[in-house]
């Protein structure tokens, strides 16, 4: 009898780089003070739910979202190098707003045609985009009939959203960003890498004052037509 792998990937909580709007990447932002109420939201969320192991990207903040999940259950963190954010080379640390100015043709391409994005002196968008699916598959074959969690980043979590949808890099437009912390939840059939989803980016556990998509306006999209309504965000058990 086929044995179901269920996965949450969470995004990191928020930190230095989110509030400021800078390029992070691999950058090793400090957690900010709304962060450290977020994990507290995430650590109850957590709580009633059984997992049998929990991951992380190796920066911290993602690290300290890992620890926020895997509070109750108690669990060893596995770093896992390839759930990591986009390499950002040469746009490390610069803030978004002077990214036209001082790279208007990779900033276009972030912008408007993410399949052809590549980070000066960094990483392509086709790379992460690979990378996350892989890694997350690894992670899946080796925890068969378990129930997982990942701590990862936005872009990167972006980009397995895209491929679970079925979808290749051109339709990345089509998703939305993630809040920090915000939670996406796969099925898995053993031996089946690509996955069912329950939901996608649900940030219920936040309210509005702790949220940092709430205070900042460069998210905000018209609705995108690719979407089916069933992929939209859910609460936990309404899936």
């Amino acid at each position: 009898m086929s044995r179901k792998t269920t996965l949450y990937l969470v995004r990191h909580c928020e930190a230095e780089g989110n509030w400021r709007r800078t390029f992070q990447g691999h950058t090793d932002s400090e957690v900010s003070d709304k962060g450290r109420r977020q994990l507290e939201k995430l650590a109850q969320r957590f709580a009633p739910i059984h997992l049998d192991a929990v991951y992380s990207s190796p920066l911290k903040r993602a690290v300290a979202t890992a620890q926020a999940i895997d509070r109750a259950a108690g669990l060893p963190i596995r770093l896992e190098p390839d759930v990591i954010e986009i390499n950002g080379g040469r746009f490390e640390g610069v803030p978004f707003a002077d990214l036209p100015r001082l790279f208007p043709v990779e900033q276009e391409a972030w912008e408007r045609h993410p399949e052809a994005f590549v980070a000066p002196g960094g990483e392509s968008m086709a790379q992460v985009y690979a990378r996350m699916q892989a890694a997350i598959a690894r992670i899946v074959a080796t925890h068969p009939g378990e129930t997982v969690a990942v701590a990862s980043h936005g872009c990167a979590i972006r980009n397995y959203q895209c491929y679970a949808c079925g979808w290749d890099l051109s339709r990345l437009n089509e998703l939305g960003w993630s809040d920090n912390t915000a939670v996406s939840k796969f099925e898995f059939e053993e031996g089946d890498p690509h996955p069912r989803i329950l939901y996608l980016s649900d940030a219920s556990h936040l309210g509005e004052g702790d949220s940092t998509l709430a205070t900042q306006s460069w998210w905000k999209q018209a609705p995108q037509p690719g979407l089916p309504e069933a992929l939209r965000p859910k609460q936990e058990g309404k899936a």
